[in-house]
Order: structure tokens, then sequence, then C-alpha cells
């Protein structure tokens, strides 16, 4: 089995490519890589390139079996047709023409289908409509979905998609709970409440209790990056993921009332209570655990603990790659 990894030196695809090189020594893997890249070694191979230009895509490609494809823009207008549009349009192609090519594993995201910002009227099964909110990643990411389908009926491809919801790593959930300048992705806490309130929350190490408009506090849906890499490993032989959309997500949304009385509890945090236009929603992870035999091992607590307990080190400060 030969891996291509798109995004590879991101969050996941780091995770992915070292576990891979961990439990499977067996599997050769290649790196598409852009902006960044990675140290060559037993294994592992690395393409420079842009996957907007077919020529990289068809040196990507060649052959490789299986694709994980990561790479993704956020809301980065000028760029995202050229990444989620065009570049998966290449990808597809060359891998479609391949004779080597057996399984096309796309990770897409739960703003296909609005998470928070739309309300579904049941937990979100992958059957839901897609339902972009504004914005050009939530798009691109209704998009990605569709054409990856398409191919499989126009072409029989052998494709599958795990539609993840907010990856968590080491402390991202704990920086994405911060008023400062810290914080990781959104919303942006500290401009939904007064000054003095952000700044009161910073100096007491509060942590915002999200709620609706009208005070239902909100759910939100998460996973952490190791839950996965291990839906990752399964999705690129599982027989029955051909042709097939997982929702691959903790077992329970995070309801953020929940956190703020777990951090109070364990670490005598206080909260604060910010009300937003956002709504909680219910990802439905049963398909996946039914048809892949997959299981998330981070619930609320582990999620919590596990970031407030990361220690950094000082060689390794938080770096944001992209905006959103």
């Amino acid at each position: 089995m030969r891996v291509l990894v798109t995004g590879a030196t991101g969050k996941v695809g780091r995770a992915l490519i070292a576990r891979l090189g961990r439990d499977r020594p067996d599997v050769e893997i290649r790196a598409l890589c852009h902006n960044r890249t990675l140290p060559e070694g037993p294994g592992l191979s690395v393409v420079r390139g842009t996957i907007a230009d077919r020529a990289t895509c068809r040196a990507a490609v060649d052959g490789v079996t299986h694709v994980v494809h990561l790479a993704t823009c956020k809301e980065t207008p000028d760029e995202v047709m050229d990444v989620t549009v065009k570049g998966l349009f290449w990808l597809l192609e060359e891998f479609r023409l391949s004779p080597t090519a057996r399984r096309f594993v796309l990770i897409g995201g739960d703003a296909a289908v609005g998470h928070f910002f739309h309300r579904h009227p049941a937990p979100i099964t992958e059957d839901a409509p897609h339902m972009a909110y504004p914005g050009c990643y939530a798009l691109s990411k209704v998009l990605e979905e569709v054409m990856v389908a398409q191919y499989g009926i126009q072409y029989g491809l052998d494709w599958c998609c795990l539609r993840a919801p907010w990856i968590m790593a080491e402390d991202d959930f704990r920086h994405s709970l911060s008023f400062g300048d810290d914080l990781f992705g959104g919303p942006d806490w500290k401009t939904m409440v007064a000054p003095e309130v952000a700044a009161r929350s910073r100096t007491t190490g509060a942590v915002p209790l999200l709620q609706e408009e009208d005070g239902t506090p909100v759910r939100r849906n998460f996973v952490h990056v190791d839950d996965l890499v291990a839906a990752i490993l399964l999705a690129l032989t599982a027989t029955a993921a051909r042709q097939r959309l997982y929702n691959i997500c903790m077992d329970e949304p995070v309801d953020y009332a929940a956190v703020a009385a777990h951090l109070a509890a364990t670490r005598g945090l206080p909260s604060t209570p910010v009300r937003g236009p956002y709504v909680g929603n219910w990802m439905d992870n049963s398909r996946a655990k039914a048809e892949l035999g997959w299981r998330p091992s981070y619930d609320l607590a582990k999620l919590i603990d596990s970031a407030w307990n990361h220690v950094r080190p000082p060689s390794e400060p938080r770096r944001v790659w992209y905006p959103g």
C-alpha cells in the first residue's frame, strides 16, 4: 500500500503519518507539501507543489494506491477555489486515471451541514442536507463532498468521506475558550461581551458559557485528532466504506454548560455567560460505529482534562497557520 497524504504538514496530517509510521511500517507514505515540508526518510517521500497544478497532482498520485485528502483553506477567498475545487478536481482526475488507484479518502467537515449556524430538527446523520453558512469555507466543504460523490457516480471511483467537526489536539480546546489574544478559532469571546467583562474573564481565568439567544446552553460537536486518525486507518481498507460518508465525532456534542461545570468542579474556574446567534446541534456517529467498528476514545472530561494537562515545551510555541 502506498498512501498519498495531502495537507501533510497540518495537525491531522502529521498525526496520521506518525501513526502509520508506528503501526503500519509496511505502508509507503507520500506527502504532498506546499508552504511547509516534512523531512524525508525511510517510508516517507515528499512531493512539493500546489494541488492547483495538474502536473503536481500527477506526480503526487503516480503509483499510489490510496489518497487521504486533508488539504483545505479556511476563510481565504483568494485561495479557496484553487485549493478546494480546482485542486480536488485535478487530484480526482489523476486518481481515476491511475492503474494503481484503490480508494480516495476525503476528510470533510461539519461546516457542510452548517454545524452551529443552522438548526437541525433532529440529530445530524449523513443523510442531512447540505447547509453552508455564510463565507467561502463552508461552501468549499459542500463542494468537496459533492465532487467526490459525483466521481463515484460518473466513474465508479472508490471514495470514502469522513465528515469531522472541529478537530482538537494538545491544548487546542483550552485556547478555544480564551478571552485573550491567544484564542484558537471562534467565536471571538472578547468581542461578544463588554470590555470590562472580557478583562475580568481574562484575569480570573473564566471560560465562556455559550448560550443561544434564549439562554439555552449551546452544544457544539468536536473530535480529537487521535480519534479521527483511528477512523482514517479503518476507512482506508474497510470494505463497507466504499462510496460512504461517515460522521466522525464524539459520542455527544460538547455542552458549554457542562464544560463550565467540569472546570468549576475540577479546577475552580469561573465561567462567563455569553449569548450569541448560534444554535446547538448533535452529530450522530452511529454509522461509523456500525460499519467501521470505530469508537471515539475521547469524552467531554477527557477532552477538557487533556487540554488543561498538556504542557507545551518552550521550543514549541502555539502557532496558528490559518485564519478562522
